[in-house]
């Protein structure tokens, strides 16, 4: 099931919502490379990829917590943390195991459906305080 930035995903934050854009299209070319049995290296590089730009997107979205001194900073920090977590897990069992329907499964609720949640209930209040405190 392929993931689409949708009006609800938009926080009116441009540099969020491209990259939030930018790491749905990972995660969708992530379940299409499992779904079409593409190789480990394959999968491999896109999980990767999928983990260095969650990174860099967090570690962005923290500094403008920081910046604006974000009252809820501590908790979305540990929201980030706990995923990368996930996501790191994830993509070493992909690359021992390869693409089982079970772990294709888990990719895309563990890794698709929290940040779609993580979106909808705490990036948008954080875009909201940032609008409200710029």
């Amino acid at each position: 099931m392929a993931y689409e930035f949708t009006k609800d995903l938009e926080t009116g934050n441009p540099t969020i919502d491209s990259e939030h854009r930018q790491l749905i299209q990972a995660i969708n070319n992530l379940l299409a490379a499992c779904s079409s049995g593409k190789g480990r290296a394959e999968l491999e590089k896109t999980a990767r990829f999928l983990s260095d730009y969650t990174s860099k997107h967090f570690a962005h979205e923290e500094m403008l917590q920081k910046q604006s001194k974000y009252p809820d900073y501590v908790n979305h920090h540990r929201y980030h943390e706990e995923f990368k977590k996930t996501v790191a897990n994830l993509s070493s069992r992909l690359a021992k195991e390869g693409p089982t329907i079970a772990l294709v499964g888990e990719v895309n609720t563990a890794i698709g459906g929290w940040l779609i949640n993580h979106i909808k209930q705490q990036d948008v209040k954080l875009a909201a305080y940032l609008k409200a405190n710029s």
